[in-house]
This record gives structure tokens, sequence and C-alpha cells, in this order.
């Protein structure tokens, strides 16, 4: 085949002449380096299969168009997202973040001992002087009866608890203060505390309420008793409790009042209360 000229005379511009076997000036690059997808057909072999011209336009401002048209139809590379290696962790904004319930009642265990002394101390030291349970009695409680127990979470956060374990005296002694009975029908309350920031918003009353309904639940309990001020013998009567007379135990120059509460008197209230 010919060489074919890819300039033709044309009236709108000045004819020109180029050698055959040099590239023209508007060429796309070298065409020994570049794949084309304009050669010969599949099947061709060697140098023998006749090559089709690259161009055959006659006019300058077709070449410019069709060079334009071949950079729009170029194949670009579709993106595509990064993946971290397996062994890089996600960023802590990607994971799952696990939330704590943002109220829980529940019974308290040994390992909550630590929290549950810190906050009886802070309860107590300020009022009395002293502690009615140290850490030791606190966590052999948790330990033998944690099921008599029961603290108040706010995200995680302990802010009120109750201890207690069983009894099987008519009332309190001092051996009370610091033994559990297995086969006592009694529930014995040892502590009711509250976190000062949440003192005077009624969680101590909600928390009692809650705690003797779960005393109320379990058969082998008949009833509850406990030894408190005189002070604070009208906010028990609320909840059922009655004084039966002074406590034979006292702690210091403090002196108690002992009260008793029927269980099964308090389940029947609150069946036929609106509570």
């Amino acid at each position: 085949m010919p060489p074919v000229s890819l300039l033709h005379p044309s009236p709108h511009c000045r004819s020109t002449t180029k050698r055959a076997d040099a590239p023209p000036p508007w060429t796309l690059g070298n065409e020994d380096q570049t794949p084309d997808h304009r050669s010969s057909p599949a099947g061709a072999e060697g140098p023998s299969s006749p090559q089709r011209p690259l161009l055959e336009l006659g006019h300058p401002c077709e070449v410019a168009a069709a060079a334009r048209m071949s950079t729009q139809t170029g194949h670009y590379l579709k993106p595509r997202p990064l993946r971290l290696p397996p062994a890089v962790p996600e960023s802590p904004s990607r994971q799952r973040r696990h939330t704590l319930p943002a109220s829980e009642f529940r019974c308290l265990t040994p390992e909550d001992a630590a929290g549950v002394f810190e906050l009886e101390r802070e309860a107590f030291i300020s009022v009395s002087g002293n502690c009615p349970l140290n850490l030791d009695e606190v966590r052999h409680f948790l330990t033998l009866c944690p099921e008599l127990s029961m603290g108040w979470f706010l995200e995680g956060r302990l802010v009120a608890f109750i201890i207690g374990s069983l009894w099987d005296k008519e009332r309190i002694t001092q051996e009370a203060l610091t033994l559990h009975r297995p086969g006592g029908r009694t529930a014995h309350l040892h502590l009711l505390a509250v976190h000062r920031a949440f003192r005077q918003q009624g969680k101590g009353s909600t928390l009692l309420w809650r705690y003797l309904h779960h005393l109320g639940s379990q058969p082998a309990v008949r009833r509850a008793v406990l030894m408190c001020e005189a002070r604070l013998v009208p906010f028990y009567q609320r909840f059922g409790f009655r004084p039966v007379g002074p406590c034979a135990v006292s702690v210091g120059s403090l002196v108690f009042t002992e009260m008793q509460c029927s269980l099964r008197d308090l389940v029947s209230q609150r069946r036929n209360s609106d509570c």
C-alpha cells in the first residue's frame, strides 16, 4: 500500500509537505510504546500483515477533534475504598460502642465490696464517726448471702445500696451485727446508704421499696428487721415498718429503735395499691 499523506490541500489552510517516515506533530505519542486497539485483527501474524493508517483526516481541525475524542474515551481507573490490613485495628470512633445501662438495680457481689465500703465511709463517718461494717465484714456478707443485698447503679456508678443477712431470733442482738444465719426467716437490714450527690432525691425510698419486694419474692424470708435512730422512725414507717421498742444494741452514745416489717403484709398492700 502506498504511503498515505495526512494532509491534503484545502482552501482554508496552506499545504505543507511532510516526509512519509516522519511522525506528524499532532500524534499522541510513540506508537511503538503505546498499545493500539486499532491494530490488525486477531489472528494476523508477523510483520507481513498490512498496517492500517493511524489517521486519514484531511483537515487539521478534524485531527484536533479526533484527539479530543481519544482523550474522552480513555479508560480511567475506578476508585476503590482503602481498607486497613487485618492487623491494624479500626479507629475507636468506628468501633461499636458498648454503653452501660442508664439505671440498674442488682444484687451485689464480692467484687463490689470496695465500692460499697467507700460509699459507706462517706455516708456514716460524717454522721456517727464510724462505719457499721468494715471492709472485711462487707465482703463477708456479699460472699455468704449476695441475694440479700441490692445496689443501684447509674451508668455503672454505685449511688445507693442495702446490705442484709438472715437472722433466726425474735429480736436483734449484738451477734446479729456480724453473723449470717442461713436457716433464719428474718432479713436483718444492716446498712442503707446513698451517695451524698444523690440525696434528697428519693433514691433511698426507691431502693428500699425494690429491696423489700425482692425479699418478698423469697419464700424462706418472712419479715425484715432493722435498728435506726429515733429521727428516722417516721421514714421507715412509710414502708410498713413498725417500732417494737428500744434496741438492745448501742454504739457508743448512740441508741436505736428496733423496727420490724411483715413481708407478707407488704406484698398484700402492694397488690391492693396502684403502685
